[in-house]
């Protein structure tokens, strides 16, 4: 007997269940930055299902060497799956695609989105031929990131910028704590380089996290730059991936679970509710 666990429907084997009003999406992410595509994603396809699951026990993954990290990516996608039945999983993070993503495709069925550094477009908006790679030191340090700078970037002269502290700045500054802005200021200020009369004029932000503070990243930029956010991207992509939809409702409202709790308990129901999620739940997964 089958179960779709949202519906709470049983259906007798060999039947095959109506066709969903509301298909479920996933989106994954080690703690909040996956927010921003989840905002992007709840508005191109506001008909779906969503759930918002923080991998936050094991935030931040930079810490992980990238076997740990894929051991421990399935284990949390396995339990995932198996509770939500999702019609796709969109991988909010570019430290767990960067790594993961393979591996992920070939132990489940189901469609997996990832988010990967905006080379290509950063690339194409520039006209200095002067760009950076903003990102986590792990995802700017990858041959997966390497690769995409020699395919799509190589007339640019690239900067690849790992912000040691920044993800975490962004999640504090979400949380409402009081952050300088010297301290955003020295994360950001290697993407901004002169020579020979150029400057940077495109930053792609390749950490999730970073769009939840571009407005105060555009303040304390040195000069004004393109700043690419791949989340309407990765919108588009997973809309194109489900089925279209069968109704003109909303969806029912959101849900965030979260794998260790710390991050759920700091104060963050007013924000989950702005990004329309309205309920909270934790899923305990610990560290072994």
């Amino acid at each position: 007997m089958r179960v779709d666990l949202l519906a709470g429907t049983l259906y007798q084997a060999g039947t095959v269940p109506p066709m969903k009003q509301h298909p479920i999406v996933l989106v994954f992410d080690s703690g909040l930055g996956g927010l921003t595509v989840f905002r992007e994603a709840v508005k191109a396809r506001p008909d779906a299902q969503f759930i918002y699951a923080a991998d936050d026990a094991a935030f931040p993954y930079g810490r992980f060497d990238e076997a740990s990290l894929v051991i421990r990516i399935l284990s949390v996608m396995e339990r995932l799956i198996t509770r939500f039945a999702p019609d796709l999983v969109v991988v909010a993070c570019n430290t767990a695609s960067t790594i993961a993503l393979p591996a992920l495709r070939a132990r489940f069925s189901v469609p997996f989105v990832g988010t990967v550094p905006a080379v290509k477009p950063a690339a194409e908006h520039s006209q200095s031929r002067l760009i950076s790679v903003l990102g986590t030191p792990g995802t700017v340090k990858r041959e997966y990131t390497a690769a995409l700078i020699r395919e799509f970037a190589a007339d640019c002269e690239v900067t690849l910028v790992g912000a040691p502290h920044l993800a975490a700045l962004a999640e504090a500054a979400l949380r409402g704590d009081d952050v300088a802005d010297a301290a955003f200021a020295a994360e950001i200020a290697p993407c901004f380089v002169e020579t020979d009369g150029r400057r940077t004029d495109v930053v792609t932000l390749s950490c999730t996290h970073y769009p939840l503070v571009r407005d105060r990243l555009e303040r304390l930029a040195p000069w004004p730059v393109t700043w690419i956010d791949p989340a309407p991207a990765i919108a588009r992509r997973m809309a194109s991936l489900i089925a279209a939809p069968v109704t003109d409702r909303a969806g029912p409202a959101g849900l965030a679970v979260f794998t260790g709790g710390q991050m759920a308990e700091s104060g963050l129901g007013p924000v989950m509710t702005d990004f329309g999620l309205a309920q909270i739940e934790i899923d305990p997964l610990p560290l072994h």
